[in-house]
């Protein structure tokens, strides 16, 4: 057995979740959605609670927990609906690095050494990645890429072994990562491996690489994958702008807020959907835990986890989860059987002509504009931390 497969064993055993596979899916929205039954009532108190401390962090948004594949709350304030698709910003990337596990799982030919290949070659990047700008970048691997260690430079705070480092040089963020020229010539801080720092043009070139080794877009990727086997609604990718001329692999899914469950929902499901499995499952475990690819911060493969208890104190230790800029974050707790998403969203995330999406139906009821004179008293980060330990307080005895 050589090393990808005894990391892909260790990874994936023991299973993700307790008991057997989940024997409930939801259907789409447009057959009937998720079942739904109703919190009792210290649960309700907790989720209001966390609803109040996600208002104070972002002006629109909105609250939905699943337990045991039930719906069990679900309110909006704002902007957000159930109809709603913003720009919810870093949450991409998480589905950029499942996009990438799919691959792995159907085409492990592509990755003769898995999640440690090397990939800064022509057989996964275009022409104009070479010559390399610095050839330390031939040593990058791809679990490197996902768990944010590739030395690639971004934003600050940067991590070496759980120390708190300042970058004399960061990379670009936003949309303008998500240029291919600039990912691919973003700068290293560090050599591969030597640190971790987020950095928005990593997941960006594992897009990039995606889109070579298939041929097509990222989004057509999810479409096929993911989107239809899960019944997903109205989605699409924001950031659009003619300077991004692909799918942006660094954020910016804007999808409907049941739709994010659900996606939340196939890795709780240890990456299987009615019968079939999506997304490999030693793939989905390692995504929830500390990774030998990141030994310097408890980020994974896109996600945050809290395997060691150190992000968020209190919380369970196998919780992972996925935040974005303007509040958004998606949770998966295997532990309590337990998925949460926080919609967020500032006025521009919520911008139709940035977001390429189709338009809601007609007969929505308008935005009464109770926001407009909202301030914010509550930072995003903590308001993260805070709606996780809530809402999981609610199942503890």
């Amino acid at each position: 057995m050589n090393r990808r497969q005894l990391l892909q064993t260790a990874i994936s055993l023991p299973a993700l979740a307790s008991g057997a596979e989940a024997a409930y899916y939801p259907p789409p929205d447009s057959g009937g959605g998720w079942r739904a039954r109703k919190p009792d009532a210290r649960q309700l108190a907790k989720f209001e609670e966390a609803l109040e401390c996600a208002k104070g962090s972002t002006k629109h948004g909105g609250l939905l927990v699943a337990h045991q594949g039930w719906l069990i709350y679900e309110k909006y304030f704002g902007l957000g609906s159930r109809e709603a698709t913003p720009n919810a910003a870093s949450c991409g990337k998480a589905f950029t690095s499942v996009a990438l596990g799919i691959l792995l799982g159907e085409r492990p030919d592509l990755f003769p050494s898995g999640l440690d290949q090397k990939v800064f070659t022509p057989r996964y990047l275009p022409e104009e990645a070479f010559p390399l700008d610095d050839p330390a970048k031939a040593d990058i691997k791809l679990g490197q890429l996902l768990a944010m260690t590739a030395g690639l430079a971004g934003n600050n705070p940067a991590y070496v072994r759980g120390q708190e480092v300042k970058l004399t040089r960061t990379g670009a963020d936003g949309w303008q990562a998500m240029v291919d020229h600039t990912a691919l010539t973003t700068p290293l801080w560090t050599k591969p491996g030597g640190g971790y720092c987020y950095a928005t043009a990593a997941p960006h070139i594992v897009s990039i690489i995606l889109r070579r080794l298939t041929g097509i877009e990222l989004q057509s990727y999810l479409e096929e994958k993911v989107a239809r086997p899960l019944g997903w609604g109205r989605w699409g990718f924001a950031y659009r702008r003619a300077e991004v001329t692909h799918t942006p692999g660094g954020g910016g899914i804007a999808i409907r807020a049941t739709d994010m469950l659900r996606f939340a929902y196939l890795l709780l499901s240890r990456g299987r959907w009615a019968g079939r499995q999506i997304v490999p499952a030693w793939y989905v475990r390692h995504c929830g835990r500390r990774s030998p690819y990141n030994p310097h911060y408890s980020y994974s493969l896109q996600f945050n986890v809290n395997t060691g208890g150190d992000l968020v104190p209190g919380a369970p230790r196998g919780a992972f989860w996925k935040g974005g800029s303007g509040g958004h974050c998606l949770y998966v707790v295997p532990s309590l059987d337990l998925v949460i998403y926080k919609l967020g969203g500032r006025d521009e995330q919520y911008n139709p002509a940035l977001n390429n999406v189709p338009p809601p139906p007609e007969g929505l009821p308008p935005y009464d504009g109770s926001r407009e004179l909202w301030k914010q008293p509550r930072p995003e980060p903590d308001a993260t931390s805070d709606v996780l330990r809530l809402v999981t307080e609610a199942f503890r005895p």
